[in-house]
């Protein structure tokens, strides 16, 4: 395979996680698009036996850090980015619900158990690889993967805060 072929096979699991860290459709190809730059410009750099994906992920999580960090004083927006694959088939409107209080529990995690817990769970990398792209030792990513499962079953078994569910047009148990 070429090294062209190689490089458009992993856009799609660099897009997903771009849009896992950005939350934002159009900033999310933005990084994809100075992440390939990047590599392209530095393709010295690349050991063949490391391997691709990984090498292209630690490229993109390094973009994004450096981008936050230049950021941090600005409010950052909370986008419904995060979009579940389209299902061939439409869920029933509590599935559909359910899935949308999940996606937006995943979406509240801290930025480093998201980034964490994207990479293993969605992206299928081992625990080394992702400790490679976020540039963390093993134990901190086994750490923040563990802290994400345990805040995403606390939500699960209803131990979360949730929003009171409010009647349109009634009054609530507050007001009466």
């Amino acid at each position: 395979m070429r090294e062209t072929d190689e490089i458009l096979a992993e856009l799609t699991p660099l897009r997903r996680y771009a849009r896992s860290l950005t939350r934002d459709e159009a900033e999310a190809e933005d990084l994809v698009q100075e992440a390939l730059l990047r590599a392209h410009e530095r393709r010295a750099s690349f050991r063949r036996g490391k391997g691709l994906r990984v090498w292209l992920m630690s490229i993109l999580h390094n973009l994004f850090i450096d981008a936050l960090r230049s950021r941090r004083a600005r409010e950052r927006r909370e986008a419904a980015a995060m979009e579940a694959a389209p299902l061939s088939h439409p869920a029933s409107q509590e599935s559909a619900v359910r899935l949308a209080q999940i996606r937006e529990a995943f979406a509240r995690l801290p930025e480093e158990q998201r980034s964490a817990l994207h990479l293993v769970a969605i992206e299928g990398l081992s625990y080394a690889e992702a400790a490679e792209v976020l540039g963390v030792p093993q134990g901190t990513l086994m750490s923040r993967i563990g802290r994400a499962r345990a805040a995403l079953r606390a939500f699960e078994n209803g131990e979360a805060a949730r929003q009171p569910l409010r009647v349109v047009g009634g009054r609530d148990a507050d007001d009466a």
